[in-house]
């Protein structure tokens, strides 16, 4: 496989780091939401719709070129629900709904005027009606409709029909969170999508953790380099530039690892394994990176007023949301070895 960006991928890259650092904002004490303006901003400039089928109106690219954008919205911790929305939701609706639902729902949310967010556990459905509940749902309460998954298949909900409640959450990083009852609610059936969804959609957490880690090491290592201690730079120093270095292998583990999960979601091969190890590389060295920032900086490090601090919450979170993937390393291990000999 390859692991060069496409020429559209990096384009695409390039283009969302230019308009997030145009217009992205940050309160820096972090009272969450949704960042409408920087949204707005990639639905005008055509990069919610580049990555989508051209039969939307969009560029004809897929989750490679997703991912390349998400990427750069972790560089720029920028509180945007390209993940949910246009990765999630709007490909699902894309690849699985009618074109009535695609009208209604996707289009709105290509121009940048509409939020989709996903839950993909807690709800059970009868006659077509969903009931359950689902914590720290990403932009739930600026969603205008929710993708909701029960055991064995995907609804689309409207956040405006009765029965739905959601009420505001705050994550480490204060981003948009909320907690999800669906009471009775009608939904849209979209079939058995659970696990394209979820497979997609981690593949997209990972690809939004690299670009935090990515760029929380770019910002350490020139701190290092011109902070002193002993009339000596602190990058001259043995351990920390250990540290630096093991910082370095971490983030082109994730990016490695990512990069092989996606080629392998979008090449029709089996890719569960793929993304259970991207998963667990971006969980893992997320959580060294982001401590790694810290330590470097020192006091700086933890003052909620300094940069750092906003990648470092911005990588826990993420490595909360990612979850745990040892489990199912352990259990696709098993599947492989086979049956014990009795």
């Amino acid at each position: 496989m390859d692991f060069t960006l496409s020429e559209a991928s990096a384009d695409l890259a390039a283009l969302t780091r230019r308009l997030l650092t145009d217009k992205a904002t940050h309160d820096p004490h972090g009272t969450g939401g949704f960042d409408a303006v920087a949204w707005q901003a990639l639905g005008q400039a055509g990069v919610l719709d580049a990555a989508l089928p051209s039969s939307l109106g969009g560029g004809g690219f897929g989750l490679p070129e997703q991912c390349a954008v998400l990427t750069e919205i972790g560089r720029a911790v920028a509180a945007v629900p390209y993940l949910p929305s246009i990765t999630m939701a709007a490909s699902a609706l894309a690849e699985f709904g009618t074109p009535e639902l695609v009208d209604r729902w996707v289009l709105p949310v290509l121009r940048g005027e509409r939020v989709l967010a996903v839950a993909l556990s807690g709800f059970t459905a009868a006659d077509g009606r969903v009931s359950g509940t689902r914590t720290a749902v990403p932009f739930a309460a600026f969603a205008h409709g929710f993708l909701v998954a029960t055991a064995d298949e995907v609804f689309l909900v409207d956040a405006a029909a009765a029965g739905v409640s959601v009420q505001p959450q705050q994550t480490i990083d204060h981003a948009d969170a909320g907690l999800l009852t669906l009471s009775d609610v009608p939904g849209v059936p979209l079939g058995d999508i659970g696990e394209w969804l979820r497979l997609r959609g981690t593949a997209g957490v990972c690809a939004q953790q690299l670009g935090v880690v990515e760029r929380a090491l770019e910002l350490t290592a020139a701190y290092a380099a011109e902070r002193k201690q002993f009339d000596h730079v602190i990058g001259g120093f043995q351990a920390v530039r250990q540290r630096l270095a093991d910082a370095y292998l971490d983030v082109e583990a994730v990016r490695l690892t990512t990069v092989q999960a996606v080629w392998q979601l979008t090449s029709d091969v089996p890719a569960a394994e793929a993304v259970a190890t991207a998963k667990f590389w971006a969980a893992e060295a997320g959580h060294r990176v982001a401590h790694t920032a810290v330590h470097v900086h020192g006091g700086v490090g933890i003052d909620v007023d300094h940069v750092v601090h906003r990648y470092f919450a911005a990588a826990k979170r993420l490595e909360f949301e990612l979850g745990p993937a040892t489990p199912q390393l352990l259990a696709l291990g098993d599947l492989l070895a086979g049956p014990t000999p009795s």
